[in-house]
């Protein structure tokens, strides 16, 4: 019994895997932002293709 409370003990006082975790969270906010920054600037420069493309379509 005495081992296990050890063992225990020494996966609490642990620093890996909250690291781990801080490591996660981190990726996972940082593809958050890469993704809605993609987004966002997938949509203006559709805006701005459309708006090329109009211009050029009645310029003919």
């Amino acid at each position: 019994m005495s081992a296990l409370m050890k063992r225990v003990e020494r996966f609490l006082v642990s620093e890996d895997g909250p690291t781990a975790v801080e490591y996660a969270v981190m990726l996972a906010l940082i593809l958050v932002a890469c993704i809605g920054i993609v987004k966002s600037l997938g949509t203006s420069i559709s805006g701005t293709f459309t708006t090329v493309d109009s211009t050029m379509g009645s310029s003919s």
